[in-house]
């Protein structure tokens, strides 16, 4: 397992280290102009590589567990949410025993700033960075015939995740003034790139390419996969404020511990087992995305509490990644 954890923790440490050394010696510009050019190219050019070696013969089974992954995950922080409001608003009642709070004070969750929060809250803990820490960890640490159940599994968690159930949740929570309309959701939807790259791989895995072609595709995966990291890097050097520590890590903990805990305990029930197991564990329990910083600033959510819990299941994820070798590996 030492091994494992070697190769695993190799990558993430290497370009997420240099990215927070020199995070302060870059310009907004550049890593502005590094994240589209993974979203155009990087990311999708990953997701057709992958796809022309994706098996389908569980094509219905891998998504349909993405999708229950986010519904359970959008239950679990509502829950979560509220039990954290309680446990608040009873450290705040005055010893008298009243429970009337100051106005200043009030928790009521039609307030926009509650609002704001709730919703950050529920995305932290629903999107997690599939595409760049899962599909590197599933490729680390398991064979290459199970990469079609990672890939499945993120371009799922991408487009009815991010894509879809969270733009909803987004704009339904947002403190924002322009309203988000379907036709614009749908939009964005069809226009994503790493969709399009992915059917597109998949409809050319007939066709053979020069060998040279291949190993230069291969080596690409690997580059974007740096940069990608790197991005990550930069991105958490450059974090300004460290608030919402609290809150943040209570989300932190429901999306690197306990939802891959509860998927590796139900594949356990279900039967999987294996490498399988593993990768639906990573996959559940990847951090929280960067794609959330988006969606703050689109629709007006709690930037401090994103940030937070981003840092914060990047170290958790260092943590709990023993335990699943040991547990479900």
């Amino acid at each position: 397992m030492i091994e494992n954890l070697f190769h695993a923790y190799t990558p993430l440490l290497t370009w997420i280290g240099v990215g927070l050394l020199i995070s302060r010696f870059i310009p907004e510009i550049f890593l502005k102009l590094l994240g589209q050019a993974l979203y155009w190219v990087g990311v999708p050019l990953q997701l057709l590589v992958l796809a022309r070696h994706t098996n389908l013969s569980n094509g219905g089974l891998i998504p349909g567990i993405a999708v229950g992954v986010l519904l359970v995950s959008i239950a679990l922080a509502v829950i979560f949410w509220w039990a954290l409001q309680w446990f608040i608003k009873s450290k705040m009642q005055p010893e008298s025993g009243s429970l009337d709070l100051p106005i200043d004070t009030s928790l009521a969750i039609f307030t926009p700033s509650l609002r704001s929060s709730l919703g950050s809250f529920i995305l932290a803990a629903i999107l997690g960075n599939t595409g760049f820490v899962g599909l590197t960890l599933t490729q680390v640490l398991t064979s290459p015939e199970n990469n079609d159940w990672a890939v499945l599994f993120s371009v799922t968690n991408n487009v009815v995740g991010t894509y879809g159930i969270a733009v909803l949740i987004a704009s339904y929570f947002g403190d924002r003034e322009t309203k988000n309309h379907w036709w614009t959701q749908l939009r964005d939807l069809l226009t994503v790139p790493s969709l399009w790259a992915f059917f597109i791989g998949l409809n050319t895995q007939f066709v053979k390419l020069p060998e040279v072609v291949e190993l230069g595709l291969e080596q690409a995966v690997w580059v974007v996969i740096a940069f990608a990291l790197l991005l990550v890097g930069l991105r958490l050097g450059g974090m300004k404020s460290w608030k919402s520590l609290e809150t943040a890590f209570m989300s932190s903990i429901l999306k690197v511990f306990i939802v891959p805990a509860l998927v590796g305990l139900g594949a356990t029930y279900l039967g999987v087992t294996g490498e399988e197991r593993l990768v639906l564990v990573l996959m559940s329990g990847t951090p929280t995305g960067l794609s959330v910083l988006i969606l703050a600033e689109v629709y007006e959510l709690d930037r401090n509490l994103l940030a937070s819990s981003i840092a914060l299941t990047f170290v958790g994820l260092l943590l709990v990644l023993p335990l699943w070798l040991a547990w479900f590996g």
